[in-house]
């Protein structure tokens, strides 16, 4: 049984913790918590007989702890999963991994040098139906990819009140792309492959708080495939994945609906059972710990998911400019 603390106990945090308690994983739980704020979560924690405290060093301190969860703001993350691996603990990190390439590679070369297992959370990857388009491209049965579309939007952005860490420029630049285009990218470099250069436009229209509401970018994969991705904040929510290739399509729409087209036109369409992706990609992060499967997500995949999201801030820092993702991180 892997002990693990989760440190950052905001709403993701809580289901994150939520996801393997109900019901108990047989993999892994939850023994301590650390939140900047913990008075407020005491009755929460003592509920679930979770130690609490404020100081990750003291959670790194514990023996009995094996791993780490982090559910922090996203500019913590590298100094924190640095300080994991100093300690000798795993580490699952929420996505994004890092807001920079170069922070990213840092902390991943920690837990390399420390010998513990770093998985990068990114849940969708887990889906059944994204793990079928991941065989279908892999297997040649699309052909050569040739186009990828891809939209994940909500209307999070609404609800946010100002202050809240999530709704400002530092932690969330570009608008969606830190909290649901860095799902589409992730996919993208999935099925394709390393993306070379990026567009992207971002704008605020109608949000009162300091975050973009509509977001989109136009990507060159190394392969010659294009691509392009919209993240709204102010919408009805939309999860859709598309690829295009020489012998028909992929539509993957809400997570469970996968359609597949043949080059004829013949669509044919599977419906997939719910799943807890929360929970499978802790439970994937213990078997990876245990030595029994590697975790499903390469490092290098996000740590270049990174490159690609920053490329694509700074190219919405200039109007749209078209700006190559740092081949060092391909």
């Amino acid at each position: 049984m892997l002990n693990f603390a989760i440190v950052g106990l905001g709403r993701w945090g809580q289901r994150l913790l939520d996801a393997v308690r109900t019901p108990a994983s047989a993999k892994l739980r939850c023994t301590r918590a650390v939140a900047a704020r913990p008075d407020k979560l005491r009755g929460y924690c003592g509920a679930r007989e979770l130690i609490l405290s404020a100081d990750l060093a003291q959670a790194l301190a514990d023996p009995q702890l094996d791993a780490v969860v982090l559910a922090t703001p996203h500019s913590l993350h590298a100094e924190q999963v640095i300080a994991a691996a100093k300690a000798g603990k795993h580490v699952f990190v929420e996505k994004p991994f890092t807001l920079d390439a170069a922070s990213a590679r840092a902390a991943a070369d920690a837990c390399r040098a420390a010998g513990v297992v770093l998985a990068p959370g990114h849940n969708r990857r887990f889906l059944p139906a994204f793990v079928e388009m991941q065989r279908i491209v892999a297997a040649g049965e699309l052909g050569e990819i040739l186009h990828l579309e891809g939209n994940f939007s909500g209307n999070f952005g609404l609800g946010y009140e100002p202050g809240v860490w999530r709704a400002t420029q530092a932690e969330s630049p570009a608008g969606g792309m830190t909290a649901t285009g860095i799902h589409i990218i992730d996919a993208f470099v999935a099925l394709a492959g390393p993306i070379s250069s990026i567009r992207c436009e971002s704008q605020r229209k109608v949000l009162a708080v300091d975050l973009d509401d509509t977001t989109s970018a136009f990507a060159r994969f190394a392969s010659g495939a294009t691509g392009c991705m919209s993240t709204l904040t102010a919408t009805g929510r939309i999860v859709r994945l598309q690829v295009f290739g020489t012998r028909g399509w992929l539509h993957l729409l809400d997570h469970r609906i996968l359609e597949i087209c043949d080059i004829e036109g013949r669509v044919r369409r599977i419906e997939y059972p719910q799943l807890d992706i929360e929970r499978a990609e802790l439970e994937a992060f213990a078997d990876a710990i245990a030595g029994v499967a590697a975790y499903p997500v390469p490092v290098e995949e996000a740590i270049h998911g990174v490159a690609v999201m920053q490329a694509a801030i700074r190219s919405a820092a200039d109007e749209g400019s078209r700006v190559a993702v740092d081949a060092g991180f391909v």
